[in-house]
């Protein structure tokens, strides 16, 4: 048995370990925020066929979970239970992540079938490497302060990738593209799609598992199920989850249509003027402008990439927003009115938001 000591987690491990989560929000904010987008203004799929096929993929996707969780409970290696699914799966989550920001040249019907595989699989992949890594942070460690420190530090390195994703993907898609959006998407995901396999990587290599249940311990599938049934918090959590995640995908799906198709571009441009984000003649360019530039964040005068500097530069000032709030105010509220408390008066205040 583990002492509380020996159960200590080093900077370095809690850092390794939000890698895993790091990875993870590079795809799964890509999906959330840009995958409809892609497929009705890329690929070319009607926007029914597109909302049916990201329907399908997360209906089955439900299903998928407790498999996955039944499966990598069950897991014995000499790396642990959950550790070992998250190199296994580093490949894979990778080349399903290219594989649904392609644009091969099929017919419409071809279109759709190849979205759905690939989207179907591409959240499966996802399951299989998200749940064990979750779980990982459980068998960490048994200390309490340890687990929530692991939880932030995590947080932080998710919020970093959502900012990355949400800032810089439209911006590299136009200056990679140049012109061409399908050459600039699929160059896009590949360098995503490595940095995430990179990033797994580490986490496998950096992370250790603590906790081991009993020897010979076993319980039945169907009583992990009842268990499930049977919990009310699990039917809280899943009910919470359900609705948020469902608001998460409806505002990110629809904000980047939003800015391209509502938001006038020569307004826009003007606005991004008057922080000399834009590109235009007699225009002296500093140091702090040749970086954004080499990110894409400059606008030209012509307004072909108003729409990506200027929805990407909102959704990084909202990241920074929410960076922010977590590490200046969550633990100051939290101390005062409870964790409990806090998570319920936010939420619902962004629901009436």
């Amino acid at each position: 048995m583990a002492t509380p000591a020996s159960q200590k987690v080093s900077m370095r491990e809690k850092i390794g370990y939000s890698l895993g989560d790091g990875s993870a929000n590079l795809i799964f904010q890509m999906m959330m925020m840009f995958q409809l987008y892609f497929y009705t203004d890329v690929f070319g799929i009607k926007a029914t066929a597109a909302g049916m096929v990201l329907l399908f993929a997360r209906v089955f996707d439900a299903f998928v979970d407790p498999v996955v969780g039944i499966i990598s409970d069950r897991t014995n290696t000499r790396w642990g239970k959950y550790r070992p699914w998250i190199l296994w799966t580093a490949i894979p989550f990778a080349v399903f992540f290219v594989l649904a920001f392609v644009t091969p040249d099929l017919t419409e019907r071809g279109k759709i079938l190849y979205a759905g595989v690939t989207y179907t699989l591409l959240m499966s992949v996802y399951s299989f490497n998200n749940t064990p890594y979750s779980s990982l942070g459980g068998v960490m460690t048994s200390d309490i302060k340890e687990r929530t420190s692991i939880s932030s530090v995590r947080f932080i390195t998710a919020t970093i990738a959502t900012f990355v994703v949400q800032g810089l993907t439209l911006p590299l898609v136009a200056k990679f593209g140049q012109g061409n959006a399908s050459k600039g998407w699929s160059s896009t995901i590949l360098l995503f799609a490595i940095i995430a396999v990179v990033l797994l990587v580490i986490t496998f290599l950096s992370t250790k598992e603590r906790i081991t249940p009993p020897k010979g311990q076993k319980t039945p599938v169907k009583q992990d199920l009842k268990d499930i049934v049977k919990s009310r918090p699990w039917k809280a959590m899943f009910a919470l989850t359900l609705f948020l995640f469902t608001t998460l995908a409806m505002w990110g799906s629809s904000m980047s249509y939003y800015f391209n198709y509502v938001v006038d571009k020569a307004a826009l441009f003007n606005f991004l003027q008057n922080f000399g984000l834009v590109n235009i003649d007699g225009f002296e360019y500093n140091a702090w402008h040749k970086f954004l530039d080499a990110f894409g964040l400059i606008a030209f005068s012509d307004l072909s990439n108003v729409f990506a500097v200027g929805f990407s530069l909102f959704n990084m000032f909202g990241q920074v927003i929410t960076l922010l709030g977590v590490i200046l105010l969550s633990s100051f509220l939290s101390n005062i009115f409870g964790k409990r408390n806090v998570f319920i008066i936010c939420l619902t205040l962004t629901a009436v938001w």
